[in-house]
């Protein structure tokens, strides 16, 4: 019990110290952060290595809609969205129309309710949904992660990244959102947030945050749910 309020307290007085002045970061306080939350970030890890074991092929298909619709959205409101949609079943058979209707809370809703129908019919096979077999096909991530951002609408290098993390295949790939563009600029990672993100420029940003990863010993599938947490102050997905 008074580790845990220990524990507590600590966060608290690191959150707010970050909270004071985002723009000062340093890999030290990092470290201490990760010693604090590295059994959660471990566990939520874990747990995307069983959704892709354990889960079915629908199970899948509800993180890659739930990382279509995170583009400018926050990642509760989208989970939210996400649940509504299996609750009145339409994320497996809902219209354009309906899903709209459903994720009025989330950004750019009509073009993602669109994104999302298209890509459960790329997926559907003999009225099944049947997405662990083609990404079981790649024996390459990076390769993987290619052929996602050609073929599904609405992703890009960020989205296929996040998506691929979420069902247990995060190891070697970032995430490189606005929030940890931020904290890599801060930690001098890279020098400024670009405005756009090619596919050479994201694959030059991951391979600097995968070297500053080992420079500190915390791998690179932690280091992104860390910053996240340092800005959200979750450990979500």
């Amino acid at each position: 019990m008074l580790n845990n309020v220990l524990e507590k307290k600590s966060i608290k007085s690191l959150r707010k110290k970050n909270n004071q002045s985002r723009d000062i970061i340093s890999p030290h306080h990092i470290k201490r952060i990760y010693d604090l939350k590295r059994g959660e970030i471990l566990k939520r890890l874990q747990e995307f290595k069983e959704l892709w074991v354990k889960g079915q092929d629908e199970e899948i298909f509800e993180e890659l809609s739930f990382c279509i619709f995170t583009p400018q959205s926050k990642a509760r409101v989208c989970c939210n969205a996400i649940n509504r949609l299996k609750e009145t079943g339409l994320l497996l058979r809902g219209s354009d129309k309906e899903i709209t209707d459903r994720i009025n809370d989330v950004r750019f809703k009509n073009k993602k309710a669109a994104y999302l129908v298209k890509a459960r019919n790329f997926f559907t096979k003999n009225r099944k949904i049947c997405i662990k077999s083609i990404i079981s096909q790649f024996e390459d991530i990076h390769t993987c992660r290619d052929w996602l951002v050609k073929n599904i609408t609405g992703f890009g290098y960020k989205e296929a990244s996040h998506f691929l993390r979420n069902i247990g295949f995060g190891e070697d790939i970032a995430i490189l959102d606005r929030h940890i563009l931020k904290n890599l600029k801060n930690l001098k990672v890279i020098s400024e947030v670009p405005e756009s993100l090619s596919r050479a420029k994201y694959l030059d940003i991951e391979k600097r945050m995968a070297a500053f990863s080992k420079q500190m010993h915390i791998p690179l599938s932690h280091l992104d749910l860390l910053l996240w947490y340092k800005e959200t102050g979750e450990i979500l997905k």
